[in-house]
């Protein structure tokens, strides 16, 4: 009732989850396990060589749609200055910069137009994985897609990750994106031919009724953040990717070298497919926190009443409105919460004031601009090592106390990368 007190009276909060388990490398959970993670991973290297042709900025890369992990030692120094007292190494992970969609909902929302762009294919006996998919680069592919919509309701990001490459599929593009959604993400989207429908109202608004449009047309396919599977394996094959990048900053995660995770969480699909994710590869020595916007805490909202998606933050007063618009939503996914309850070490709620301050420090001190949601995870260095804070406990029931200056904390920033720099 604390917690729910405070956050109803929109207070900064933090929730250690009480249903969280031991859990074992490549355990299922769920149901789910490994195999799913690793589907996702191989549909993503089989359209390489489309992305290399359809998206010329990731031909460097050979099509590779991968974000750089990094030290950010003068932003850890900073922020210790103001009280943050992190002793372990602080690295982002700059899914800000991701090519295409500049978030990170590239992993989600790409590999599901994948997987609808693969499944169409191969029913029409077009496409099969043991082919080279550069052949998917074509008019007559073009063509065939055209045949078909892909919809999708959005605050922003996930409309572009999913509009973007759609489009260049050439599929027919709706985008039902709600009043929280910054103007010039709508404009990016239409310069790509996708079509944009606007609501007065939030993100709960524009998902049902992108949904109810799909369901009218037999050959239209709605992609949903509240419940897709294929969005939050998608996500999931971060850890894959992060995890080659550790190993080669001889950084180990182990009981003596433990990893922290702050993810910042709207509906909650890519934090959840991400922490899905590391707890395939290392289980308890990955330790994730969740983080959202005081007025709109939904997914912990969702975990404290054990209520899910049966919740909103409206139905408590609040009234779900930030300027992190890619975190505006009001009422989280169910899939998701079913999925973290033995999984997330716990969450936070974090004033935007806070984010556009540290949104602004990372720009100066390490010549990084990323959008204002990307910013939310920079709350957990201030409470992880701090003494009587609830992290206090946490690190004592882990036995984690006496590894702390071993600890790695990796603060994800979720988007940005394509933002006009005005």
């Amino acid at each position: 009732m604390d917690i729910l007190r405070s956050l109803i009276n929109g207070e900064e909060t933090v929730w250690l989850n009480p249903d969280r388990r031991h859990i074992v490398p490549r355990e299922k959970i769920n149901g789910y396990g490994f195999a799913r993670m690793k589907a996702a991973q191989m549909r993503f290297m089989r359209f390489l060589p489309w992305f290399e042709l359809a998206f010329p900025e990731t031909a460097a890369k050979k099509g590779l749609i991968e974000s750089g992990l990094f030290e950010i030692t003068n932003m850890k120094d900073r922020l210790n200055a103001e009280g943050a007292g992190v002793t372990g190494r602080v690295l982002l992970k700059d899914d800000a910069h991701l090519p295409v969609a500049g978030s990170v909902k590239a992993r989600g929302g790409i590999h599901e137009v994948l997987a609808i762009a693969e499944k169409t294919a191969q029913q029409a006996d077009l496409l099969w994985p043991t082919e080279n998919y550069a052949k998917v680069y074509s008019d007559a592919f073009r063509e065939f897609y055209s045949r078909y919509t892909i919809q999708v309701g959005s605050t922003g990001n996930l409309g572009i990750s999913i509009g973007r490459t759609a489009a260049r599929l050439g599929f027919q593009v709706i985008v039902h994106m709600s009043s929280d959604a910054k103007e010039w993400k709508k404009e990016l989207l239409r310069s790509e031919g996708v079509t944009v429908i606007e609501y007065e109202g939030d993100y709960g608004e524009a998902v049902a009724s992108g949904r109810r449009e799909s369901l009218k047309d037999e050959n239209s396919f709605f992609i949903d953040d509240e419940n897709s599977e294929d969005l939050f394996f998608g996500y999931s094959t971060a850890a894959m990717r992060v995890s080659v990048q550790l190993r080669k900053m001889n950084i180990s995660v182990d009981s003596k070298h433990p990893l922290f995770l702050y993810l910042p969480c709207g509906v909650g699909g890519a934090p959840g497919g991400i922490t899905f994710g590391f707890k395939q590869l290392y289980g308890d020595n990955v330790h994730c926190f969740f983080a959202e916007p005081v007025q709109a805490p939904c997914l912990t909202l969702g975990m404290v009443t054990g209520k899910g998606a049966d919740i909103c933050v409206q139905d408590i007063g609040l009234d779900g409105r930030t300027d992190a618009d890619g975190l505006a939503v009001g009422r989280p996914s169910g899939f998701v919460c079913r999925m973290m309850k033995p999984l997330m070490s716990g969450s936070f709620t974090v004033f935007d004031e806070r984010m556009a301050d540290w949104q602004e420090k990372l720009r100066i001190l390490e010549g990084i601009n990323v959008e204002l949601s990307a910013c939310a995870g920079f709350r957990g260095l201030f409470e992880v090592e701090n003494e009587g804070t609830a992290f206090e406990e946490y690190l004592k029931g882990e036995r984690l106390t006496e590894t702390m200056e071993q600890a790695t904390h990796i603060v994800w920033a979720t988007g940005g990368g394509l933002m006009p720099d005005a």
